[in-house]
């Protein structure tokens, strides 16, 4: 093994190593709001996360803020209020900066069913969106144990399988054999999801082993870059993912957090 995986794997297994050891002190919960579900220790979003901007937030939209917060809010409660959809067209977050700055008070992560999940968001701005809506991106370990259950994808249908050999993105919830064990729906392909956890940049693909992953979900979590960003794990695949592309053990360390993408998206846990 060469220094450069070497160091890549050892960084993962720490990355894996903190997120287990936080997980051993605490309890499992028995209850979420209503727009979660119970995974272990964590609520984890039931969809892949909608970005809304609320006008007026701290006065006129006071209301509607806290029902975010509480994740109580709909559809219905976000039009009332004014909030448009962002994530939808590419880039339409400013004056919320790739980099997180301008995004407090401004935009909120959302979890709904029936609605396109947005994307186009840097990790930054993923993450600005998440602190907003007093949630956080997942880690690593936590999106992998609420991702169990969910289907290894084999030929999606179209209608009720993993949205992995489509050319665009389905409404959430939508899929609706796509679920894990938990109930959080679409963990595998329609977008890929940021997850908290920073690697060094991947610089290439590897292989899981047939006992794990005998489908051969996508692994690009090798070599790592000396120079430039480092990278931020995206999980699950996308919608063009058909074969070893998506899976729920499809892990991508290649992009910067600084990277928007019309394929990568995300979720929200507390």
């Amino acid at each position: 093994m060469n220094h450069a995986v070497r160091g890549i794997a050892m960084s993962a297994a720490l990355v894996l190593l903190a997120g287990t050891a936080g997980a051993q002190g605490a309890k499992p919960l028995k209850k979420c709001p209503v727009d979660s579900v119970v995974s272990g220790t964590v609520c984890m979003d039931t969809y892949e996360a909608s970005v809304w901007r609320v006008p007026n937030s701290t006065t006129t939209n006071k209301s509607l803020v806290s029902k975010i917060q509480q994740g109580k809010a709909t559809a219905a409660l976000l039009g009332a209020g004014g909030a448009t959809q962002l994530g939808l067209v590419f880039f339409d977050y400013a004056p919320c900066a790739d980099s997180g700055q301008n995004c407090t008070n401004d935009i909120y992560a959302v979890s709904l069913p029936g609605v396109q999940p947005s994307a186009f968001a840097t990790w930054f701005v993923a993450q600005a969106a998440c602190k907003n809506a007093r949630k956080r991106l997942p880690s690593n370990a936590e999106w992998q144990a609420a991702v169990i259950g969910t289907p290894d994808p084999g030929p999606d249908n179209g209608t009720t399988d993993c949205n992995t050999n489509s050319f665009g993105v389905a409404n959430t919830g939508s899929r609706t054999s796509c679920v894990s064990a938990d109930g959080a729906f679409d963990m595998v392909g329609n977008l890929f999801e940021w997850v908290a956890d920073w690697v060094p940049q991947s610089t290439a693909c590897g292989a899981w082993s047939a006992g794990v992953s005998p489908t051969g979900d996508e692994q690009c979590l090798a070599g790592a870059a000396t120079t430039g960003e480092p990278g931020a794990l995206l999980r699950g695949g996308f919608f063009l993912g058909s074969g070893a592309g998506a899976g729920p053990l499809a892990v991508v360390g290649s992009a910067p957090p600084s990277l928007a993408a019309g394929a990568f998206g995300f979720r929200c846990a507390r």
